[in-house]
């Protein structure tokens, strides 16, 4: 018998208070159950019950183990079931946060569908933080540090933020040499949906003074608009690597000060609290976590000119 089962046995003998019980409800003889009691005692060196003709009860010992054991049985139940809902086909709606993102995370969130024909994607996109239980969402990717909010969470990837201008701009303004040099370019900055203040630049211990202290020429709240600027020549801008990596591959962008700029911003996946979550939720989060570093790294074959979609 292996040890799951002698578990097993031990739960049922103290629920029941006696071999026969047990042996009644796991469909096996009591001297059986007797047998797995002796040898998970002396397994354990330790005694679990108290025995005599009438009767069968704790000892503190064994009390203190049937607590723990209780604890593995339920983890074992939980998975089981999870297990058994994965397999079946997933259905129904399930509605998701996402950020304004590129098209490399498009084609995550649409391969997902495609491996699940049965289910309906419900894709709210927004910067803003949203409630995930008042307006119903059941998953949302956020990016940056989680709030304590109730909310599970699984940490999906990482990324990088880079400073960058077109070749055209720099011909023209030249090439910042350092972080100070910023203070002399038109900078195109992305505002925060929620809080409305400007997000913060990478620029080293003092990035806050350094990014107050940046001239401003555009605000917008969608990477998409900041992007289209940048390649306009109409500045610096500060975005993801991945919405810049085509462009700096084909030359259209380049990098700017990458040595004075490191940093890193998580993405993580949050959905509402619960024991087990929704098959649906669960396969969507294992998805993501499998899929999605790929589309967030410096260098991506997530992204190909040859791929039949184009999003």
């Amino acid at each position: 018998m292996d040890k799951l089962s002698e578990l097993s046995v031990f739960v049922q003998v103290a629920d029941s208070g006696s071999y026969a019980g047990a042996g009644r409800a796991l469909g096996i003889t009591p001297s059986a159950v007797g047998k797995t009691i002796v040898r998970l005692e002396e397994q354990l060196e330790v005694r679990l019950f108290h025995r005599n003709t009438r009767n069968i009860t704790l000892t503190a010992e064994g009390a203190q183990f049937l607590d723990r054991c209780r604890v593995i049985m339920d983890a074992v139940a939980v998975a089981e079931r999870e297990l058994a809902m994965s397999r079946r086909a997933l259905r129904g709606k399930l509605r998701i946060s996402v950020p304004l993102v590129n098209r490399v995370w498009n084609r995550v969130l649409l391969s997902f569908t495609t491996a699940h024909p049965e289910l309906e994607l419900d894709i709210n996109y927004t910067n803003r933080l949203v409630d995930m239980v008042e307006e119903g969402f059941d998953v949302a990717l956020r990016i940056g540090a989680l709030k304590d909010s109730g909310l599970r969470a699984r940490r999906i990837g990482t990324f990088r933020l880079v400073l960058v201008a077109a070749p055209d701009y720099l011909s023209r303004c030249g090439m910042p040499a350092g972080l100070d040099d910023l203070e002399l370019h038109d900078c195109l900055r992305s505002r925060n949906a929620s809080s409305c203040l400007l997000y913060p630049w990478p620029l080293g211990p003092d990035h806050l003074q350094r990014s107050a202290r940046l001239r401003t020429r555009l605000v917008v709240d969608h990477n998409e608009m900041l992007l289209a600027a940048v390649l306009g020549g109409a500045g610096i801008a500060c975005i993801p690597e991945f919405w810049a990596r085509d462009h700096v591959e084909d030359g259209t962008l380049r990098i700017l000060l990458p040595d004075d700029t490191v940093n890193s911003r998580e993405v993580s996946a949050v959905w509402p609290g619960g024991r087990v979550s929704s098959p649906k939720v669960t396969a969507l989060v294992n998805h993501l976590a499998a899929h999605l570093p790929a589309a967030l790294s410096p260098r991506s074959t997530a992204l190909r000119k040859d791929e039949a979609c184009d999003l």
